[in-house]
């Protein structure tokens, strides 16, 4: 009988180690797939936080004082570990809160007057998504609510179809300004603020209808072309709402594989950082031998375009490329709920 019970304590004490084992081995690899970009992401970071201004936004074209570029900025300092007043880049991530409550209207709507935009709901969308993880962090009061009045906005501006378009309203819809409303929805649900289940299952079926046969997205349900950016935020958009074993997620992420080879190879693509940021966090959520084979190729290819001052180079402005790469680099850190599996 003794012997049987110590044999029974030893099996229980070896399957409550497995668990541990097996986290403190995946964290391994993926430190170890991340060591090459080591310095080029600590290169990338003392970039955004030197060239940060006092209010939190950064200068250029306009672009800089965009909410979607300073939350951009701010998620890559907290997938380094970092969090709101704590770690090497603390004092940057409060200053990027702080910038963003400070231009959420009463309406919830974060935006700047002035500010270059691609349309305003992807900056509410990039802004709402960081402010969720933020609060997650820190459960300030103050942040609480904006955020909570941020998330009623994006809920009110769902059109019939069941997705987003570039301004607050309920009129139009696409599948990029989608990806960035149900991210924020997702990040915001995550941190304990209600989202209603209907708002996501409209989201879904309006994503689902802009996939095409060959598995790619086009960009709303009448542009039936598929691309690999718009493609790479359709899967992610269906993750994101919670849509895990789909054949919709299949045939996207075989859609996304069968183009990643001529993506990385083609310099001048405008959205080659946004291709790269939503592709990178569909293979992270597939994981096994696609996530393999996915980061290596991602993350050279990042790490052949830096500049010699850290940043990297894009249409939209250094800070958004700089803080994309960042972000991609990161994703394998786990530390952000938002590209937690």
């Amino acid at each position: 009988m003794i012997a049987a019970s110590r044999f029974a304590l030893i099996i229980l004490v070896l399957l409550a180690s497995a668990p541990v084992a097996l986290a403190q081995d995946a964290a391994a690899q993926a430190a170890a797939m991340v060591a090459p970009a080591d310095a080029a992401i600590d290169r990338g970071l003392k970039f955004l936080a030197s060239t940060q201004q006092p209010d939190g936004s950064y200068a250029g074209r306009g672009m800089g004082k965009n909410p979607a570029i300073v939350a951009l900025a701010g998620m890559a300092f907290l997938s380094s570990g970092s969090s709101p007043g704590r770690g090497p880049y603390g004092d940057e991530i409060d200053r990027a809160i702080d910038y963003l409550l400070r231009h959420t209207q009463a309406s919830g709507f974060i935006a700047v007057d002035g500010a270059t935009s691609h349309g305003p709901m992807y900056g509410h969308g990039f802004a709402t998504l960081f402010l969720a993880e933020a609060y997650g962090m820190t459960e300030r009061e103050d942040l609480r609510d904006r955020l909570a009045s941020a998330i009623r906005l994006i809920i009110s501006a769902q059109n019939n179809e069941g997705g987003w378009r570039y301004q607050p309203k309920p009129v139009d819809a696409d599948i990029s300004v989608t990806i960035c409303q149900i991210m924020a929805l997702r990040a915001a649900r995550n941190a304990g603020i209600h989202v209603p289940g209907q708002t996501v299952e409209r989201c879904i079926e309006y994503v689902k209808r802009c996939q095409n046969p060959d598995g790619g997205f086009g960009y709303t349900p009448r542009d039936r072309s598929s691309m690999f950016p718009r493609s790479a935020a359709g899967v992610v958009a269906l993750y994101s709402a919670g849509v895990y074993d789909d054949e919709s997620v299949e045939s996207g992420l075989a859609y996304l594989e069968a183009q990643m080879p001529q993506v990385v190879r083609r310099e001048r693509n405008s959205h080659f950082f946004y291709g790269m940021y939503y592709g990178m966090q569909a293979m992270w959520q597939a994981g096994d031998a696609r996530w393999a084979r996915w980061y290596p190729v991602t993350r050279d290819a990042l790490l052949a375009r830096q500049q010699r001052d850290g940043s990297w180079n894009d249409s939209n402005g250094p800070h958004y490329g700089t803080a994309m790469a960042c972000v991609v680099l990161q994703i394998p850190n786990n530390t952000i709920p938002i590209f937690q599996r």
